[in-house]
């Protein structure tokens, strides 16, 4: 049997798109990884120190205590968009899925907040959050909480700014997963949803029983999505909070603790082989939550299929 013939016309299209992400992604990425493992000494000369940098970070107490605290409170602003904006999401896409009478107006009105500028949405919430100017505080007072301290200063103070800086991420970004839903929903065949209610169930059961076990591989792309968006955030939080990520770092995550650590903060000078070994660790932790996805996820789902 005759072998079919490469389709290089294929290769021709590729090449330039594969060419531009190695040069701007994969070489820089590679670049990164390889400044990890050296250390600069007196002079600037740069010494191999092979995962000794890793080390330091996780047990020099210098820098352990950050990169926890950091990782904690990425841990922390990634499960309240999981529980909250997906949930959420899931639900404003089955609305909107059932063809009420200017659905176009509410998918515009709740995807507008995720194209808008970030510097913008921090700037507008600090303006309302605010406890001298802000919106916020003339609502608590009539509410009769205008004392409450963690209520006046959600973003200034330590047990409050984070969970908040959390909640405007879901309000800005609710527009993604509702978007990828609504396509999934859309595509079930709608003989499936009239036999349904030919049979008398009701809106609820059609929802639980025939449309969310169709979309649940979308269910996990919107998952593995967040949790690489989540682990790689820092402009919501640099702009609101700036390079010292709120009260006491407590909304510092990888990103911003990255940041601080390259290119230094205050007296303190950046170190960029350390900011580096933290860009390699954010790469790991990327890594294996797409690992545990690709082959705790994806393959179960094809499994299932097939």
């Amino acid at each position: 049997m005759r072998r079919k013939p490469f389709p290089w016309h294929i290769t021709v299209f590729l090449a330039p798109a594969a060419l531009i992400y190695t040069v701007f992604m994969i070489y820089p990425m590679i670049a990164s990884l390889d400044f990890s493992l050296y250390q600069t000494v007196e002079g600037g000369k740069q010494v191999f120190v092979g995962l000794g940098n890793y080390i330091r970070l996780l047990t020099d107490p210098l820098w352990s205590h950050s990169f926890w605290n950091a990782f904690r409170n990425n841990v922390v602003f990634f499960l309240i968009h999981m529980t909250l904006q997906n949930p959420i999401g899931l639900l404003l896409a089955a609305l909107l899925a059932t063809n009420i009478r200017g659905a176009w107006v509410y998918r515009t009105i709740i995807f507008t907040p995720t194209i808008l500028s970030v510097v913008l949405i921090g700037f507008a919430w600090k303006l309302i959050l605010s406890p001298t100017w802000g919106i916020w505080f003339p609502l608590l007072d009539k509410l009769g909480l205008g004392n409450n301290e963690i209520a006046i200063a959600l973003l200034g103070n330590e047990k409050s700014a984070l969970i908040t800086l959390a909640l405007i991420s879901v309000w800005q970004n609710i527009g993604i997963p509702m978007m990828l839903f609504l396509a999934a929903l859309i595509r079930i065949p709608t003989e499936l949803i009239e036999a349904a209610q030919v049979d008398g169930a009701s809106g609820w059961r059609i929802f639980w029983r025939i449309q969310f076990p169709l979309i649940i591989p979308t269910v996990g792309i919107v998952a593995i999505l967040t949790f690489i968006g989540n682990f790689n955030a820092f402009d919501l939080i640099y702009a609101t909070q700036g390079a010292l990520a709120g009260p006491n770092f407590s909304t510092d995550i990888m990103g911003t603790f990255f940041f601080r650590t390259f290119f230094g903060f205050q007296l303190r000078p950046g170190d960029p082989n350390m900011g580096a070994t933290v860009a390699g660790m954010m790469l790991l932790i990327i890594l294996t939550g797409v690992i545990i996805y690709l082959y705790g996820w994806q393959r179960r789902m094809e499994e299932v299929q097939f």
